[in-house]
């Protein structure tokens, strides 16, 4: 497990993974949308633009956009609603520092060229505030309405990140599933930092060897604390056995604050309610743990989601800034 005294730091890629990642520190984002929607599938977005700038005020470091093309009944949660990288563009506009996160783009479901341009133009313009996150996907339903093939799902995620690294270069040359780059032609704009901070999500259909070596971080879950614990250490154990500097790890989370501090947890979907005094004991452990940032989801809050914002930024985000 990871010391927190540890000096090292991640590789340098642009400012916002600079300011969420941190070894042996844990930050605090928060996902879109910042409203509780438990009893429906789609969200009112109800001052959505207002809450972003109040998270980027009260100083939660990241928000976090799904990536969620159409509204599956069966998956129960439309997300955001709108396209991530429009609405990211609309973020990077009406906020100034917190970071603009994805979680995370579904690849298997775009072309990489339209996601490395559109990533890398979010990037310039939030002045490198971008953290790409990137996956899979898990919605069977969604690829025969694009005309695409959920069991090589896998494959072509492979594909799409070989192709999207080397968009960042000067006319570049690639050869995959997706197209060829001949060194003829170039893409702009170029990332911020000339590198866009790629984190891959869960397994993503991907040997666990490759998800190390071939992500800048890791996305994954909630789990209880042995368990977090032991996945943490073998992703860093095959990030150093492939030779590569550390790398940060972060979860999301579910949670319900309630107005009492120092009420017991109990749980519920993928996280728990709890007051403010669990929510710190926990946020401590997982740092302990190795993981460097906890996204926290307020779908299933039950309280005024700006008064809990409020109640976040008092009673917890002090615990975990230097």
């Amino acid at each position: 497990m990871l010391d927190r005294d540890d000096a090292r730091t991640f590789a340098p890629l642009n400012r916002a993974f600079g300011a969420v990642f941190r070894p042996g520190r844990l930050s605090v984002g928060l996902v879109a949308p910042l409203e509780a929607y438990p009893h429906r599938a789609v969200p009112t977005l109800a001052r959505h633009l207002e809450r972003a700038r109040l998270a980027d005020e009260l100083g939660f470091s990241a928000l976090w956009l799904r990536d969620v093309p159409f509204d599956v009944p069966s998956f129960g949660d439309a997300g955001q609603v709108f396209d991530p990288f429009v609405y990211l563009g609309a973020l990077a506009a009406a906020t100034r520092r917190i970071a603009l996160g994805t979680a995370s783009v579904v690849l298997p479901l775009r072309h990489p060229a339209h996601v490395a341009k559109a990533a890398a133009s979010v990037d310039v313009l939030s002045g490198g505030r971008l953290l790409l996150g990137v996956a899979s996907g898990d919605r069977p339903e969604e690829y025969p309405a694009l005309g695409m093939g959920f069991e090589d799902r896998g494959d072509r995620f492979r594909d799409a990140v070989e192709y999207i690294r080397a968009m960042a270069e000067d006319f570049p040359r690639a050869s995959t599933a997706h197209g060829t780059l001949r060194g003829g032609i170039d893409m702009l704009p170029k990332p911020a930092a000339g590198r866009l901070p790629l984190l891959i999500t869960g397994g993503s259909r991907q040997p666990p060897d490759s998800v190390a070596r071939n992500g800048d971080g890791w996305m994954t879950y909630p789990r209880d604390a042995a368990a977090q614990g032991r996945v943490v250490d073998d992703y860093r154990r095959r990030v150093a056995e492939a030779g590569l500097p550390d790398k940060p790890v972060m979860q999301s989370l579910y949670v319900d604050l309630v107005a009492e501090a120092d009420a017991p947890p109990a749980p519920i979907h993928l996280g728990f309610r709890s007051g403010t005094a669990y929510l710190r004991r926990y946020l401590a452990e997982v740092r302990d743990l190795g993981i460097n940032h906890v996204a926290l989801n307020l779908r299933f809050n039950g309280a005024d989601v700006e008064e809990t914002m409020h109640r976040l930024a008092g009673d917890v985000l002090p615990d975990f800034h230097d």
